[in-house]
């Protein structure tokens, strides 16, 4: 995700995909994440979290193969939904086995703020080695990232990770995975449509489509012996508001970081290499505050340092809405780095008390609820606070007279296609067209901060309310998950 950031404005300069399909470019991958984690969580304690994770690698590989020589926006897209599928695979994965592996809170909650700062690394050496790529090579070479860590994984993960499943599984229902994605790819849809076009009978029609069949799903899982969702964990406060926190971080950050990478690239004039190098340490600050959670929350308690740290991020959103059209690029990364490293510590103490909530036979699930409620809320940010920002861009834009029709268009459309008309212009129009081009961005990225910050702020109140008297459960039982211990030989 990270990587792709840098990457939009020279897959947008290849392939000219319009500001919908550039949309949908970067948020298709976090729909069909959000859409597929809970069947692939469930699936994982069905059949076994290392041979899901196994699958999903090879499946990414192939993916990643695909997008990097996509050769239009549509195609770019499809590849995006089979790599959003496949990622989906990988998460609640990875999360599942670590739930069983340390059974100790405190050992689960150190394993945990590693895992995430694993997530941060990658973020903060996406856009420094994306960077270097697309200095040398085309805009595909970004995606071709993920196809040897893959490989390495497939190397090693059959001898080096346990296997986990649930001994007594049940099936898979499969009237519920349809039922979860009719709920969930209807309501995104139709609040991206909503955004982008306001109150039109597509984006209405979308939203009820996804509520009636959110209510057919919610009251078959309370009918089954085996739900996909066990909806009874939705009863435990702290749960539900850990799953807030997610959703909220993420939709608040997707929506941020989309603006910023355009800011440093579009705004600054920065190439791929210098955008990638100054988002590394706000990555690294992120790194910093996720691991010195755990050990935040045995001194000063869960709920101080989840509200503390919210309340961190929407001081540091709120310094970005101070950030002007030139001489912003220092004020811009101090707020990121603010921001990031107040989400740290509540996001891995989330995570922590999502897992520690479940049994440990349906940790792959309820990692996989955990994670759809960030990626819902990354994917929601980018599309909702995407369009916002559209909107605010065209309509405080205001073309400069001689520009032809055509490229005044393109100039409308987005900051990008204002950078692709003013290439085409003469001085004497270029330079007042991309100077209020960027005026208008700057607008709208004012604009998207002050309404992260101000949902940082509201749920720092609430995370402060709410687990201020947090204590982590006793360490888990030991409970008998089918390994790959070689079967009995059955009596002749």
């Amino acid at each position: 995700m990270s990587v792709l950031y840098l990457a939009l404005p020279h897959l947008a300069a290849d392939l000219q995909p319009s500001s919908t399909q550039l949309l949908w470019i970067t948020d298709i991958y976090g729909f069909m994440v959000a859409g597929f984690l809970v069947t692939m969580g469930t699936l994982g304690d069905r059949i076994g979290r290392r041979k899901l994770l196994m699958t999903g690698a090879v499946a990414f590989a192939a993916a990643s193969v695909l997008a990097a020589y996509s050769t239009s926006a549509e195609m770019l897209i499809a590849t995006r939904t089979v790599l959003g599928i496949a990622g989906a695979t990988l998460m609640p994965s990875t999360l599942g086995l670590i739930s069983n592996m340390f059974k100790d809170p405190k050992q689960r909650g150190v394993a945990i703020a590693v895992w995430m700062s694993c997530f941060m690394g990658g973020t903060a050496l996406g856009p420094a080695i994306g960077g270097v790529l697309l200095e040398a090579f085309w805009w595909g070479s970004v995606f071709l990232l993920g196809v040897p860590v893959m490989a390495l994984l497939l190397a090693t993960g059959p001898v080096l990770l346990p296997e986990h499943r649930n001994p007594q599984p049940g099936r898979i229902d499969l009237a519920s995975v349809a039922l979860s994605l009719g709920t969930i790819l209807p309501a995104i849809y139709g609040l991206k449509e909503l955004a982008k076009d306001g109150v039109t009978t597509t984006a209405v029609g979308a939203l009820i489509v996804g509520a009636v069949v959110g209510v057919a799903f919610v009251r078959r899982q309370l009918r089954l012996a085996d739900p996909l969702v066990d909806l009874r964990l939705f009863r435990n406060r702290r749960f539900s508001s850990a799953l807030g926190l997610f959703s909220v971080g993420g939709f608040a950050m997707g929506g941020i970081f989309l603006f910023v990478s355009q800011y440093l690239q579009l705004v600054e004039g920065l190439s791929p290499l210098q955008a990638g190098l100054w988002l590394v340490p706000p990555s690294v600050a992120m790194i910093g505050g996720t691991m010195f959670g755990p050990a935040l929350s045995q001194r000063l308690g869960t709920g101080w340092v989840i509200g503390g740290g919210m309340g961190l991020a929407a001081v540091g959103l709120a310094l970005m809405t101070q950030v002007a059209a030139t001489g912003g690029l220092g004020l811009i990364v101090a707020g990121l780095m603010v921001a990031t490293v107040g989400l740290g510590p509540g996001a891995a103490l989330g995570v922590d008390i999502v897992v520690g909530s479940a049994p440990p036979e349906r940790a792959s699930s309820a990692a996989s609820v955990a994670e759809t409620s960030g990626e819902f809320g990354i994917a929601l940010g980018i599309a909702t606070l995407g369009s916002l920002g559209t909107a605010i861009y065209r309509s405080d834009l205001t073309v400069p007279e001689g520009t032809p029709a055509e490229l005044a268009t393109a100039a409308q459309d987005s900051l990008s296609g204002a950078a692709v008309a003013a290439a085409h212009l003469p001085g004497d129009v270029a330079g007042p067209l991309i100077e209020a081009a960027r005026e208008a961005f700057m607008t709208g990225l004012n604009t998207v901060a002050g309404i992260g910050a101000a949902a940082m702020f509201v749920f720092a109140v609430v995370g402060v309310t709410l687990f201020r008297r947090f204590q982590p459960p006793a360490p888990a039982p030991e409970t008998p998950d089918v390994t790959d211990a070689e079967p009995e030989p059955v009596a002749a």
